[in-house]
């Protein structure tokens, strides 16, 4: 007789946040779909911050910035991740306890930061939220999620807010 295999599988997935009411309904949505009582679950909450700009201590106008000024541009940006996070954390209390949540941030381009984190540690789903830019909109701005679905290795759900199908 064989013996049964009672190991849980792990399964890591990634949701990308921002401060959008999309990405945290695609984080609701993964909590109620995608998570399972027969895994162990690790949820990765994704942020990527802009690149930091890059100072002289002349703009091209000619203005002087101040180390104030940069201390409290930084200060915002972090201030901003924590209040994402936050929200995303308080979103994952009301769901299952049985699920382990990590925060990574990044900083950079947000398609090539997702695209490179989610390979490295190696995650078994990318969940992201659709803003529903049209077709004119997306071709300007690009849209991240369309350039992850191409090029991570692991499956892709785009989650659309239901007010905007």
């Amino acid at each position: 007789m064989e013996a049964v295999n009672l190991k849980k599988k792990q399964c890591k997935i990634v949701v990308a946040v921002d401060e959008s009411a999309e990405s945290m309904y695609a984080l609701s949505w993964c909590l109620s779909n995608l998570i399972s009582q027969a895994t162990i679950n690790t949820l990765v909450l994704l942020y990527v911050k802009p690149p930091p700009p890059v100072y002289s201590s002349l703009d091209v106008a000619g203005y002087i910035f101040s180390g104030d000024l940069i201390r409290a541009l930084e200060a915002y940006g972090n201030d901003l991740v924590n209040s994402v996070m936050g929200r995303a954390e308080d979103i994952c209390g009301k769901f299952s306890s049985n699920i382990k949540v990590d925060r990574i941030v990044g900083s950079g381009d947000a398609r090539d930061v997702i695209c490179n984190i989610v390979d490295k540690i190696k995650a078994d789903t990318l969940v992201m939220g659709s803003h529903g830019y049209g077709f004119f909109k997306r071709a300007i701005l690009g849209s991240v999620s369309d350039h992850c679905a191409k090029h991570v290795k692991c499956p892709v759900v785009i989650v659309k807010h239901p007010e905007k199908i």
